[in-house]
């Protein structure tokens, strides 16, 4: 497995975001990275859809929430982000 590109581009690597968690191999800090990017990537297709610039596959956005609930990585929701897109 290419970690580099797993960690710019999940979905050339994984099939899904569980695929992701059974990975013995990768660190927890690796699998929240990949999973990050993976909600970000997410989000913009959501963003995309809104903007009726869509047709492309559907959003997992939930899938990727749990997987990152799974590993305990904790989403603040007290505050919000400057943007739709998530931003950080």
């Amino acid at each position: 497995m290419n970690i580099e590109q797993a960690l710019t581009d999940p979905t050339s690597v994984f099939e899904n975001p569980d695929e992701v968690i059974q990975i013995k191999s990768l660190t927890r800090d690796q699998k929240i990275k990949i999973l990050r990017r993976w909600e970000y990537d997410a989000l913009e297709l959501e963003v995309a859809e809104e903007e009726n610039m869509g047709g492309g596959p559907p959003s997992i956005l939930d899938q990727v929430l749990k997987a990152l609930h799974q590993l305990d990585a904790h989403v603040d929701v007290d505050h919000s982000p400057p943007t739709k897109h998530g931003g950080e």
